[in-house]
């Protein structure tokens, strides 16, 4: 096989690759955890926030 069979396989690898990944993010079944972890950052503020008005 030459350089460029070669280039078409991986091409293609990564294609699949990449659309694997997609799938596998957009997927409806873990839109709720990805939820929950992109609003992980912010978990501390509302913490620091109810124990802020609690000392007071």
């Amino acid at each position: 096989m030459d350089k460029g069979t070669w280039g078409a396989i991986s091409t293609v690898l990564v294609a699949i690759a990449f659309v694997g990944v997609c799938w596998w993010a957009f997927a409806p079944s873990r839109r709720k955890r990805f939820e929950d972890d992109a609003n992980l950052p912010f978990a501390d503020e509302q913490d620091d926030a109810t124990t802020t008005k609690s000392k007071r």
